[in-house]
């Protein structure tokens, strides 16, 4: 299909590029950053989070186009009608104006720690006595691991680690000649070092080689010195969710560009200052960037260590500086000494991660492995913790003689490694582990508890939008439903049947899963929102959306009057307020101290017309390539805590920004008087009742519905044409 006939296909009016998009989603990490409400360390800590989030996009999504454009140099992006060139063309202009922006924040944010006592350190800024201390560290501990290259006929160029540090050098040799040294940074060394003269005082280990630097290249004259790394396209094997927008017989593509990667591997090259052109040039000789990939940064160029500062030093002085612990809740409508089993036969039960505590799944999963009457847990794992309660526990319920299947994702980014420890370990201990459907990520959550009863096998189904990990059940914002229905039971055990054969076809009652279960679904429901038009109602939460189809059909039911309500934390490809297009779509983005995470799909005013959550968002690769699950809720209690957790998502005013129709974003702070922070809402207020349902009156449970309605249909945007609510 030629280029002018894709651009007929697609309208470009209401839609926007992924990776810029996401680029303007990394902005609003930095702006946490900024904000001085936020403590210190915890300011800077938002850097290193984007700087990490930098770093995977140049090395997933920049080396994703890299590769797209020698694949398919004329392919066209479904939502802004870009080549790959122009694409790549639009990111680098962007990323200088971030780099700016993150060395400012981080001047600012540095000098105000310094008056705390919490000082990164120079070589030349420290007193006379750590001098000594230093030097002796450096000669005992650092220089044994040093590795010093110079670059010549008889000694070719370095092979650049991804993201590691180098001292580069430009060298003169007596004879005038200049070359090149690399001394690399080790990383088996602490990446900083505490000062024992003062509490608060520390030097980074780069910052200690640069001074000492000139003593490992005798015979020659240090002329310039600089700290370097280099970003490479890290996604050197086939994966499917790089080229999520791209139709088309991938593997025979991608067998045309593995001979072609070497001279593209490296995306970009960050450097602590900028240098002589004389340096620059041979820099060159051995890293073949662009002037466009080259970035002079003057914060540090690698800020992993930031998350050990709060260890580093004495806690009267970090306590101040960061965010007041917080200890996840047990729900109040369940009792911790009780059977969870049987809690959750009487009623469907719901947990909100990370404001209440997992606790009460893992009771659960324990119970289930030492109960006689458990015959089966079944299980879908994305990512697990390191050190992972819940694989000990399905390790445990093997041994006891249970069916233990595991659904592991060998592939999931950059956990590929601590999943297949975490296969051989629970294989060793007796479970059942299989890997999934070829081409196709599981990235859904359900975990399946099968029973005999008197009157046949009897199911507690745990359905997540979340992973099953208990270090980021503490910082992510996360659902998990765990029920007694027959009929969601009996379609867990269908799926795990389709997934030990590898089938994608299967027929579900009530949970929706993707590839094929999930977008015609939302499809389906929206389309039921546009036969009530102005009365139709929409409010999505999920981290992403991309997917086409269902942008169109948002938009189609934004024409058609229905009122829509995104709560979508990072990239958006759908721009809301087009005349004529998506005028009657609101996106709201919320970043905070907690990574937005959850996933709840809402149709009509109060769900009556559906009420899911999910484990899927709105995006090309989990709509149509990967194994998700929706599941829907029919609990009035759980129905109520969801719509309270989206009402108060749309209140919010002070971490939440309004998605503009030009793609920009501005902060929501003047749209309400009263200050609203849904996260310490949620901090502070359960979701949960302090009496059970089975207690309480059914004129008080009414009365509850009846707040949570009134304060949906108060808010901005869920008001009719003519004010009618």
């Amino acid at each position: 299909m030629s280029k002018d006939l894709k651009q007929k296909v697609n309208d470009y009016s209401y839609t926007q590029n992924r990776e810029l998009s996401w680029l303007k989603f990394n902005r609003r990490v930095l702006e946490e950053a900024a904000d001085t409400s936020v403590p210190l360390l915890e300011r800077l800590k938002f850097i290193s989070i984007f700087s990490s989030n930098l770093d995977e996009f140049f090395m997933v999504r920049v080396g994703s186009l890299f590769d797209i454009s020698l694949i398919s140099p004329d392919e066209i992006d479904k939502k802004s009608g870009m080549t790959p060139a122009e694409q790549l063309k639009e990111i680098y202009n962007v990323i200088p104006g971030l780099i700016e922006m993150k060395k400012e924040i981080y001047a600012a944010v540095r000098a105000d720690l310094e008056q705390t006592g919490i000082i990164d350190l120079d070589y030349a800024a420290l007193k006379e006595e750590e001098q000594k201390f230093i030097g002796a560290y450096f000669h005992s501990k650092i220089l044994p691991m040093l590795s010093p290259q110079i670059v010549g006929s008889h000694h070719p160029a370095p092979h650049l680690v991804n993201k590691a540090l180098y001292i580069a050098a430009l060298l003169k040799h007596k004879k005038g000649k200049q070359s090149l040294g690399f001394i690399p940074v080790p990383t088996a060394l602490p990446s900083f070092i505490g000062l024992p003269s003062s509490d608060g005082r520390f030097i980074r280990l780069e910052n200690i080689i640069l001074h000492w630097a000139p003593l490992l290249f005798s015979g020659y004259k240090v002329e310039s010195l600089c700290v370097l790394s280099v970003t490479r396209n890290a996604d050197i094997s086939f994966d499917n969710d790089k080229f999520e927008d791209i139709e088309g017989d991938f593997r025979t593509r991608v067998s045309k560009l593995l001979k072609k990667r070497a001279s593209l591997s490296i995306v970009r090259l960050e450097i602590n200052h900028a240098v002589s052109d004389a340096f620059m040039s041979l820099l060159n000789t051995v890293i073949d960037v662009k002037d466009h990939q080259i970035y002079f940064d003057a914060s540090p160029l690698n800020m992993k260590y930031v998350f050990e500062l709060k260890d580093a030093f004495s806690k009267k002085l970090t306590a101040p500086l960061l965010f007041s612990p917080y200890h996840p809740r047990w729900p109040e409508d369940l009792k911790q000494n009780t059977s969870m089993i049987e809690q959750i036969r009487k009623k469907d039960r719901l947990l909100f991660f990370p404001y209440d505590t997992v606790d009460p799944f893992l009771q659960l999963l324990e119970e289930a492995a030492n109960r006689p009457d458990v015959v089966s847990i079944k299980i879908t794992i994305y990512r697990l913790a390191s050190s992972s309660k819940i694989a000990h526990t399905l390790c445990r319920a093997a041994e006891n003689g249970k069916e233990v299947i595991v659904l592991m994702e060998l592939l999931a980014r950059f956990d590929e490694q601590n999943n297949i420890t975490w296969s051989k370990l629970l294989e060793d201990a007796g479970c059942q582990v299989i890997y999934g459907i070829e081409d196709f990520k599981c990235h859904s959550k359900i975990c399946l508890i099968t029973m005999r009863g008197k009157g046949g096998l009897q199911y507690i189904t745990q359905i997540g939008t979340g992973n099953y990990n208990e270090k980021t059940n503490e910082m992510y914002t996360d659902l998990s439903l765990m029920t007694a229905s027959e009929t969601i039971g009996t379609d867990g055990a269908a799926f795990f049947r389709n997934m030990l054969i590898g089938s994608l076809e299967g027929d579900y009652r009530q949970l929706l899963v993707a590839p094929h279960g999930i977008k015609s679904k939302l499809c389906e429901m929206i389309d039921r929102q546009i036969e009530k038009g102005t009365q139709g109602y929409i409010c999505i939460k999920a981290n992403s959306v991309t997917e086409r189809e269902v942008i169109d059909k948002l938009k189609d039911a934004s024409v058609a009057g229905v009122e829509i309500q995104l709560i979508i934390r990072g990239i958006c490809c759908l721009r809301p307020g087009i005349p004529s297009r998506t005028e009657n779509i609101h996106v709201t983005s919320i970043v905070g101290r907690f990574l937005e995470h959850a996933r709840i799909y809402c149709f009509g005013k109060n769900g009556e017309d559906g009420l899911y959550i999910a484990s899927a968002d709105l995006m090309t690769r989990n709509l149509n390539r990967r194994v998700e699950i929706a599941c829907p809720v029919y609990d009035p209690e759980i129905k109520e805590q969801l719509l309270w957790i989206l009402s108060t998502q749309l209140k919010d005013n002070v971490k939440a920004s309004f998605l503009l129709p030009d793609g920009s974003y501005s902060r929501k702070s003047n749209i309400h008087p009263t200050r609203v922070n849904s996260q310490e809402v949620f901090m502070e207020q359960s979701i949960h009742k302090e009496e059970s349902i089975e207690e309480e009156s059914h004129e008080t449970l009414k009365a509850r519905l009846v707040r949570v309605r009134q304060w949906v249909s108060a808010l901005p945007f869920l008001k009719g044409r003519n004010g009618e609510k």
